[in-house]
């Protein structure tokens, strides 16, 4: 390893295949009221996107997203406690604004789209173009059932 920036240690990348892009989020676990309320909401979206359910326990839930080059994401939902139980989700205040997942083509986010009117998700945006996020910015605007805005997006590579 060498000196970096501001006399920062530079770890050198592993030569394997199942590097993970360095700063990639490991993994997310989000607070609900009621996670088993939640639960259909959640395992029918992450499961469109390529998740599995891996853990049920008294706190709450557990999907994974694997990739065959090594790839690992894990979307958590912890039941929430004390004061917070009875606190409505603000995005606009400290904490969680949204979350947002890549999506792999138009086709997909249309085809999110169609899965969450079928549960009755809420869906204030329907997919669209959102020039002023990027060139080819196409996305589908959603909640969860405690409010929490979610998005399915597909920006091209170029």
């Amino acid at each position: 390893m060498r000196s970096g920036t501001w006399g920062l240690q530079q770890a050198q990348k592993p030569s394997h295949s199942s590097f993970q892009m360095r700063g990639l989020i490991h993994h997310l676990d989000l607070t609900v009221k009621d996670p088993w309320a939640s639960r259909a909401f959640y395992d029918a979206v992450l499961r469109f996107m390529g998740y599995r359910l891996v853990r049920e326990d008294e706190r709450g839930f557990d999907w994974e997203l694997t990739t065959q080059g090594g790839g690992f994401s894990s979307i958590g939902l912890m039941k929430a406690v004390g004061p917070g139980l009875v606190r409505v989700h603000d995005r606009y205040a400290p904490g969680l604004h949204h979350v947002a997942w890549h999506a792999d083509s138009r086709i997909d986010v249309d085809n999110l789209h169609r899965l969450l009117i079928e549960i009755g998700a809420t869906v204030p945006d329907p997919p669209a173009d959102y020039p002023a996020y990027g060139n080819g910015y196409y996305a589908v605007f959603f909640a969860d059932p405690d409010g929490i805005k979610l998005e399915f997006v597909y920006l091209p590579r170029r």
